[in-house]
């Protein structure tokens, strides 16, 4: 019982993260490999604004279509 305690008590903040903004682990880790692939695309890209821009697309979920 102690051991739970303890490792209670070390990750009580990533306890908490997960309640506050409901974010795992493996869906914070999908999100950074979409976005390492978009780089990897991205290769062209003259600034980082566009980059930027691309990501916020691909990432975002954004219903640009009726």
């Amino acid at each position: 019982m102690k051991d739970i305690a303890r490792m209670m008590k070390v990750h009580i903040d990533f306890i908490l993260n997960y309640f506050t903004h409901r974010i795992i682990n493996a869906k914070a880790e999908g999100i950074n490999s979409r976005i390492a692939l978009i780089e990897k695309m991205a290769f062209g890209f003259r600034n980082k604004e566009h980059l930027k821009t691309k990501i916020y697309f691909r990432c975002g979920n954004l219903g640009l279509y009726p």
